[in-house]
Parts: C-alpha cells; sequence; structure tokens
C-alpha cells in the first residue's frame, strides 16, 4: 500500500484555500488549483477524489478556524475593553489575510447546520451580548442601548473596507502599500468609535 505524502495533500489545500478565501475565486477547477499549486491534476484527485470534496475539506477547516477564532476573542478570560481590542485585531488580521472567507461564510450561511449555528450562539455569542450590555448600562457604550446593534456595527466596521478592498482603492486613491497601513490605523479608529 502506497504512503500518503501528507506534504503535498497540505500543500494542495493550502493552494486551495488561498484560491478560494484570498483570491476569491470560489469556482475554481481542480486544473487552476493543481496549476497553482505545482503539481499534476492527478495528485489532487488522489488525495481528494474531486473537486468538492476538497472544496468541503478546505471550508470544514475555514469552519474550525472560525470556531478557534471565537474562543480566542469572545470566551477570552479579558475585560470586556481588552477582549474588544483583541476581538478587533484577530479579526483584522485573519480578514486581511482571507478577504473572501467572510464573504463566503455570508453567503453560505443557509448551509450550514443550525445546531452548530445555535451552539455557536449560546456558548460564544449570547455570553458576549450580556457582556455588551453591562457596558451600556455602565455607560461605556453609548451609541446604543441594543448589544446586537453594537455587534452588527462592530462586525460592519472591521469587514467592509476589506470585503470592499478594491473599490475603496479605486475610488478612494488608495494604493497597495497603503491600504494595509490604514487598515492598521483602522483598529484604534473602530475602538475609538464604538468604546468610550
Amino acid at each position: 500500500m502506497a504512503v500518503r505524502d501528507t506534504g503535498t495533500e497540505q500543500l494542495i489545500k493550502d493552494t486551495a484555500k488561498r484560491i478560494f478565501f484570498r483570491e476569491g475565486k470560489f469556482h475554481a477547477t481542480t486544473q487552476d488549483i493543481a496549476d497553482a499549486a505545482g503539481v499534476n491534476r492527478t495528485l489532487v484527485h488522489y488525495y481528494f477524489r474531486s473537486r468538492d470534496i476538497l472544496f468541503e475539506q478546505v471550508v470544514k477547516e475555514a469552519k474550525d478556524e472560525l470556531h478557534q477564532t471565537l474562543d480566542k476573542t469572545l470566551a477570552a478570560k479579558l475585560s470586556f475593553k481588552d477582549k474588544l481590542k483583541k476581538m478587533i485585531d484577530v479579526f483584522m488580521d485573519e480578514t486581511m489575510a482571507f478577504p473572501y472567507r467572510e464573504l463566503f461564510v455570508i453567503t453560505e450561511n443557509k448551509r450550514h447546520d443550525k445546531q452548530e449555528i445555535d451552539l455557536i450562539h449560546d456558548t460564544h455569542v449570547k455570553p458576549f451580548l450580556a457582556e455588551i450590555k453591562t457596558e451600556i448600562l455602565a455607560g461605556n457604550i453609548t451609541t446604543t442601548n441594543d448589544p446586537r446593534q453594537f455587534m452588527m456595527s462592530l462586525f460592519s466596521l472591521m469587514a467592509y473596507p476589506v470585503l470592499a478592498e478594491s473599490l475603496n482603492k479605486t475610488f478612494l486613491k488608495i494604493s497597495d502599500t497603503e491600504f494595509p497601513k490604514m487598515m492598521k490605523q483602522r483598529r484604534q479608529i473602530i475602538f475609538d468609535m464604538l468604546y468610550r
């Protein structure tokens, strides 16, 4: 029995992840992925049998990474202020690295298991909403009385500039070298807009 080369298998997955989530090419073929990875298309089929299986594997890993991100931020044992700063940093780092992953999660939400979404809500989102409510009552958040509005504002302020990167660069005349610097500055701007 042949021994699988896990390095090649990981290279193919990493390449597919880059193509799908960094470049936004959700409909890339196995040939596109093989070419980008520098391997024969037969190897892609050997490890994953089909483009759909590879895609599902990459999606599963992206969901696992999302859960890890939630654990690192929403479930962190930090003060709300520090948790908010950390959340902005982690989210912005990951969104800059894989801008289309968030768009994919948004568009594929209907395919996700409702029980899985309920679990994420109950274990991560619901407790964070309670923390936001406490901060509202303490007067640290003055933009809204509804924690859900705060959370929507937070994610909008973090995600939109990256999701609309090409639009922002074009209309606002932002260069490729300026954009990452502006996104780094944006972290403090977001925090200052939402928290006293």
